[in-house]
């Protein structure tokens, strides 16, 4: 037995054993349990792979490959979950949005399989000897294998959004584990685009994807190595990728191997596929590891900058990107996580931490992290937190510093805040964000790659995205007080409007008890008054109900009514007024189209106001007629009046008032009413002669 044949047991095993130890290593999530049961079902399909390499006969080799095939339709639900699950906090959202299509990859490969497990492959004769044969695949397993091709694709897709979202040290916890999966995976995309392309060919006999697994595993003990296999917590976008470098390769490699299929069917030469497919395998597994290197795609920035440009980075590009970016952010978190991930991105340091003060500006706060996990609210897990000391040391600071460099018990305190990943990561990098003579936070770099040393043209660069972050960073406060202030606003007007509505509730107690020692022999007035009190009562009691809805906008409840029977209605509130001063003028008018309980509040309100305007011999009149196609209300007194130039200037106007305990807020109020019933509100009055309110609302539609 070669090397080559023995290379399916030693994967398998491997995988298997890779498979105990990842699931006692401590946390066991779902995407720990997918992990098992993948790498199970992985080691039993190369050692059944294995098995059939070593077949002596054809049917003991169909027995074994359709063990194997069986084995094979378990993977892409299995390994579709752990892409969905692996180091995502948000899984259950990509869950329920993938639901469809992991249902999909469980039924239809098992499905298809087991249903036809007898009629996958079969073996044909090579030449008449009866020694030499091949396997066959039909139609059903060529369908298997464009299933597999699609749920494979998904799967390397999804690790790709998982590794996009990652940043910094975050990003290197998980290369490994991603770059594993991916050459598995990638090994088994090609061989089913060639199974496909080929199907009659023994491309299907060969042991690429248990030497896949091989590679696989080795990546996977690098992995234990440095992180023991651990998770990070990360929100990707729940978003479908607009684009996707699996799709690209995928596609590309899709056209090229088809128009080498063509070739080689017109001219021969399909064996050396399966060679070329290993040693391609290897070339492009290495070619991953290098271009997720961070050591290697510093050295070739490096040597690029050195030989074929002047400046290290382009600051104009640096510069528009920083602020598009923080163009569309709505909140300092979002704020502090972007630029965390651009200073990473181009200053090639791994972790960047983001310190913000609060508000009593008493200590620091960790905001965003490249090296931290967020939690489901998203903040940090427990952040961190600098004593007053640290931001008092910090005021006097206001340029780049070396921490590393610092002395005192603050700089001692902060070093251990922002402990280093790596040894050999270089000095950490303290930028102050100072807005005018206050720091408003700080941004820490640590574990730059290669321990490479700021150089001043970096350090300016830090300092101007600093003072955008600041710039930004204060705006984002501002506009947070000054929201604060208009609700506080909001809600002091809101308030008012109640208490005014309580007022007038008030005095319509009061004129109804100042009536009562007079009429209380009076089995009517005592009838009228206790009614007045129920009614008084039951308003008090809508308008506390009506606290719970101070959050939001008022409602109208618009009803075909009859305005006599509404201001009668109103007029029943303020009954305790004496006949002789309150006269009625009712004329039939048409339907009217309105909210009645604000309807009743504006004639309360102007007729409570009337009351308050009179003197000796008063009168109020209230009048309704029907004239010009609209329906007309007016409330006229013979009180004191007003003065021309505050009906001008302060009538309608919030808080503006003649009277010494008036809160200013009723005219206006009622003024709103009538507007948001398409209706208008007029004045009329003369100081010492009275004061008329003519308010005027259209018909109703006969409909």
């Amino acid at each position: 037995m070669t090397g080559l044949f023995l290379v399916p047991f030693v994967a398998g095993i491997l995988s298997v054993l890779l498979a105990v130890v990842g699931l006692l290593r401590g946390k066991r999530s779902l995407a720990g349990w997918c992990f098992f049961a993948g790498m199970v079902a992985l080691g039993v399909e190369s050692v059944f792979t294995g098995l059939r390499l070593r077949a002596p006969s054809s049917a003991m080799a169909l027995f074994w490959l359709t063990r194997e095939f069986l084995v094979e339709a378990f993977l892409p639900v299995i390994w579709l979950c752990f892409s969905l699950t692996y180091s995502r906090m948000n899984y259950r959202d990509f869950l329920h949005r993938w639901k469809l299509p992991v249902a999909l990859a469980a039924a239809l490969p098992i499905g298809l399989a087991f249903g036809f497990k007898d009629r996958l492959y079969w073996a044909a004769p090579l030449g008449t000897s009866g020694f030499e044969w091949t396997l066959q695949i039909s139609e059903i397993a060529q369908a298997l294998h464009i299933i597999l091709l699609i749920s494979f694709v998904a799967v390397l897709m999804n690790l790709e959004q998982t590794f996009r979202a990652a940043v910094g040290t975050m990003r290197w916890q998980i290369k490994f584990v991603v770059l594993a999966v991916s050459v598995i995976f990638g090994a088994r995309l090609y061989v089913q685009i060639q199974a496909i392309l080929f199907p009659g060919s023994e491309v299907v006999s060969w042991n690429i994807e248990s030497a896949a697994l091989l590679m696989g595993c080795g990546f996977l003990i690098v992995a234990y190595l440095r992180t023991r296999l651990a998770e990070i917590d990360l929100y990707p976008s729940v978003a479908v990728l607009r684009s996707s470098l699996t799709i690209l390769i995928v596609g590309a490699y899709l056209l090229v191997v088809g128009v080498l299929a063509q070739v080689a069917r017109h001219f021969g030469g399909t064996e050396i596929f399966e060679w070329q497919g290993i040693a391609v395998l290897a070339g492009m597994a290495g070619l991953a590891l290098l271009l997720l290197s961070d050591r290697t795609r510093q050295r070739i920035h490096v040597f690029v900058v050195r030989n074929f440009s002047k400046a290290k980075h382009d600051s104009a590009r640096i510069w528009t990107m920083c602020s598009q970016q923080f163009a569309r952010m709505e909140d300092q978190a979002s704020v502090c996580e972007a630029s965390a991930k651009l200073i990473s991105e181009t200053l090639e340091a791994l972790s960047v931490t983001v310190w913000l003060s609060d508000d009593e500006q008493e200590r620091l706060i960790v905001r965003a992290s490249t090296a931290r996990h967020s939690s489901a609210s998203g903040g940090l897990d427990k952040p961190d937190t600098a004593s007053r000391g640290v931001v008092e040391a910090l005021q006097s600071i206001s340029s780049p510093f070396d921490l590393d460099a610092a002395s005192g018990a603050w700089a001692e305190e902060f070093r251990r805040l922002n402990a280093s990943t790596f040894r050999d990561g270089g000095y950490r990098l303290c930028v102050p964000l100072r807005s005018g003579d206050r720091t408003v936070g700080v941004v820490v770099l640590a574990d730059r790659i290669n321990a490479a040393v700021y150089t001043v043209e970096e350090l300016e660069l830090l300092t101007c995205v600093a003072n955008q972050m600041t710039s930004v960073l204060t705006n984002h406060r501002l506009a947070t007080e000054i929201a604060q202030a208009r609700e506080l606003e909001a809600f002091r007007t809101m308030s008012l409007f109640f208490v005014h509505d309580l007022k007038n509730a008030a005095a319509s107690l009061n004129l109804m008890l100042r009536n009562l020692p007079v009429h209380f022999n009076d089995p009517a007035f005592r009838e009228d008054a206790l009614r007045g009190i129920g009614n008084t009562a039951q308003r008090i009691d809508e308008m506390i109900s009506r606290l719970s809805t101070l959050k939001e906008r008022p409602r109208s409840n618009p009803a075909r009514a009859d305005l006599n029977d509404v201001v009668k209605a109103a007029l029943d509130r303020v009954h305790a007024i004496p006949p002789a001063q309150l006269t009625r003028r009712f004329h039939p008018v048409p339907g009217i189209l309105v909210d009645r309980e604000q309807i009743q509040n504006v004639v309360t309100n102007l007729v409570l106001n009337a009351h308050e305007a009179l003197g000796e011999d008063g009168r109020i009149e209230v009048r309704t007629e029907h004239r010009d196609g609209r329906v007309l209300l007016s409330v006229s007194d013979n009180g004191c009046g007003m003065d021309q130039a505050f009906v001008k200037t302060s009538l309608f106007r919030p808080f503006e008032s003649t009277k010494k305990k008036g809160l200013g807020i009723g005219l206006f109020q009622s003024r709103a009413i009538i507007q948001a019933h398409d209706g208008t509100i007029q004045v009329e009055t003369e100081l010492g002669r009275g004061t008329t309110f003519l308010i005027s609302l259209p018909v109703a539609a006969d409909k």
